[in-house]
């Protein structure tokens, strides 16, 4: 009976282990099961999650949430600039992108979905970092502008891995109140 006992406690304790809620802009929302909630890598992310890799995938997807109180360039410059992280895939003439126009919550926000060689960079603003290609890469890129500054969302990882979490990722962002 103690065992049993000590298993419902630590499922209790542990069921919200890998949900989490995200605040941005005064608003909520649930991150979905699986999901693992980490330390930011830098001051400039909010937080961050690894979401688990397809099968097959070589690694984990993240999900990083970046706020800028006084803005980075407008949403134009950004969507550019994500682009530019990427090469053409093999056999194609250019970038893969698509934007367009969700709500995050009531806001109105801007979706970039960006496919083909991502050019990992470490660290990533010096520009002399060594460039690793990765290719069928992914990323879902989210920003949107509020009264108190920008925000952005950045979903990356190999392509397989971005699909199977590309619905849960979209619910998240509707979901937020």
């Amino acid at each position: 009976m103690k065992y049993l006992a000590a298993v419902v406690v630590c499922g209790i304790v542990f069921s919200g282990a890998f949900a989490g809620d995200v605040e941005v802009a005064g608003m909520k929302s649930v991150t979905p099961k699986g999901w693992k909630e980490e330390a930011p890598s830098n001051s400039m992310r909010l937080t961050q999650f690894k979401l688990p890799k397809a099968e097959g995938d070589p690694e984990d997807a993240e999900l990083a949430v970046f706020y800028f109180k006084g803005g980075s360039g407008g949403v134009e410059a950004n969507l550019e600039r994500q682009v530019k992280k990427f090469k053409p895939a093999a056999g194609e003439d250019k970038v893969e992108a698509k934007t367009e126009k969700i709500k995050v919550g009531k806001i109105d926000a801007t979706f970039q979905d960006v496919q083909g060689t991502f050019l990992s960079k470490f660290p990533p603003f010096a520009p002399n970092a060594k460039i690793t290609e990765k290719e069928k890469y992914r990323q879902l890129y989210v920003i949107f502008t509020t009264e108190q500054g920008d925000y952005y969302m950045t979903l990356l990882g190999p392509a397989k891995t971005i699909e199977k979490h590309k619905k849960d990722f979209q619910e998240f962002l509707t979901n937020f109140k």
